[in-house]
Parts: C-alpha cells; sequence; structure tokens
C-alpha cells in the first residue's frame, strides 16, 4: 500500500514536470504550426517604433501582410550602411512582393531618422529603443540583413554592405 502511494506521488510529480518542461520549451510559435523544416531558424519576433509614428510588429506582418520581409540592421554612423542605403531604397522598389524593413541600432531616434529622410527611404524605418532586435538578431557588426520568408525563416543572412544587384540575385533564389 505504502509502494502504490509513492508510485502515485512519483507519477503525478513527472505529469506537472513534463507539463513545465513542455511549456518552457514550446515556441509561441511552433515549427510545426508553421510547416517550416525542424532544422529552419525562425526569426525572433519584434515590434518596433518607426519613423511614420506607428509600430512595426513581425508578428504582426506575418499575420497579415505575409509577404517576405527584407530585414536590415543598420546605424547612421556606420559609413557600409550609409553607402548601401540608396541600393536598399531602390531594390525597395524594384521588389514591392518584398517588405523592406530597416531598424536602426545603437543610434540615436533623431540622428537615425535624419539620416534616412535625408536618403529619402520610403520603405519602413524602426528604432530599436530598447536594444531587443540588436540582442535577438546576431551579428558581426553592421549592416547585417536577413531575408525572411513569410513563413518567419531566417533564409539567409548578410553580413556587410549588399547592392540592389546582389539583393536581385538572392532574392531569385528564394522567391522565384
Amino acid at each position: 500500500m505504502l509502494t502504490s502511494r509513492y508510485t502515485a506521488v512519483a507519477l503525478a510529480v513527472l505529469a506537472v514536470f513534463a507539463v513545465v518542461v513542455s511549456a518552457c520549451t514550446s515556441p509561441s510559435r511552433s515549427q510545426e504550426a508553421l510547416k517550416v523544416p525542424a532544422d529552419a531558424e525562425l526569426a525572433p519576433l519584434f515590434a518596433v517604433p518607426t519613423s511614420s509614428g506607428d509600430d512595426f510588429s513581425l508578428a504582426e506582418h506575418q499575420a497579415s501582410d505575409g509577404r517576405p520581409v527584407f530585414l536590415n540592421l543598420w546605424a547612421s554612423w556606420c559609413f557600409p550602411c550609409r553607402e548601401e542605403m540608396p541600393d536598399l531604397e531602390k531594390a525597395s522598389q524594384r521588389f514591392p512582393g518584398i517588405a523592406f524593413v530597416g531598424v536602426a541600432i545603437q543610434d540615436s531616434r533623431a540622428d537615425a531618422d535624419a539620416f534616412a529622410n535625408e536618403i529619402g527611404i520610403t520603405y519602413t524605418i524602426g528604432f530599436d529603443t530598447d536594444n531587443a532586435v540588436n540582442a535577438d538578431y546576431e551579428h558581426l557588426g553592421l549592416p547585417a540583413s536577413y531575408i525572411i520568408s513569410s513563413d518567419g525563416v531566417i533564409l539567409e543572412r548578410i553580413f556587410g554592405k549588399v547592392t540592389e544587384d546582389v539583393l536581385a540575385d538572392k532574392f531569385a533564389k528564394y522567391f522565384d
């Protein structure tokens, strides 16, 4: 009788442990639910204030817009970032089926906004005001870009400056 009590208690503890472990290890959007390969890396979700006064949320974008995302991390003080921005603007016009989102990291909002306005950027510009995007997206320095599928999978990381033609080749690889 004593062993059956211990067995019942042990089973109850194991069941609670299994539920806790499952809850702690299950991401908010499972790869199974998104129908992506098990080894695929999901893009970290984020929300940032934008230069237009709205917020950009990757989760909301995926739920409502559904276009793939070209995410570019940059700063106004970064010389290669400044060099690539005109090409990114051209590419955003050339590929309307891809949502371009530039997020200024490690930068003041005023400086980043002034630079984006100077270049005439028309795609979404966000500001990493709480350093969350910088922390979640591993990079080796700026600029750093990520091609993210409509399912939220990081298809490619690009470290360093890119051109419109390089992006055309990469987009053709993933989206044509």
